[in-house]
């Protein structure tokens, strides 16, 4: 018995939902102070691939600068986007503020490492006006 599609290995499949939810995201460092070095972006990656992968969600891309950093991450539809951004930012600033003491002053950051703010959007598949148009020419019931 054959598939009724070839597996994506894009796409991942649970017990009830075939998805593909990508988000691209954006951290900032509270005032944008120049915090990180190599060193630091190394270790925010593994621990930030390590809370993804408690929520079972992927860290599939991350880098950064001084001030800031990215993320591509690959998410189930189970998780609510806003607890992950929570989690992931609340995990990498307890650990990066007590593993980097050196470059993380904390009077000047007021005790926090992540700016309040972070910029989330959503990305893959296929382009806006490509899923409008199908959606438009789909056949109405009759």
């Amino acid at each position: 018995m054959s598939p009724r599609w070839d597996p994506n290995p894009k796409v991942r499949r649970g017990r009830h939902v075939v998805y593909n939810l990508h988000a691209h995201l954006v951290f900032l460092t509270k005032y944008r102070r120049d915090v990180f070095n190599d060193e630091m972006l190394t270790r925010c990656a593994e621990i930030m691939r390590g809370v993804c992968t408690d929520f079972g969600a992927d860290l599939i891309e991350f880098n950064g600068e001084e001030d800031h950093v990215h993320l591509l991450v690959l998410y189930p539809p189970k998780v609510a986007l806003s607890s992950l951004v929570n989690s992931l930012k609340g995990v990498s600033s307890r650990y990066l503020r007590a593993e980097f003491t050196s470059r993380v002053d904390r009077a000047t950051m007021h005790g926090r490492f992540w700016s309040g703010s972070y910029f989330a959007g959503s990305c893959g598949g296929a382009p806006l006006q490509m899923v409008k148009d199908y959606i438009e020419n789909q056949k109405r019931p009759t």
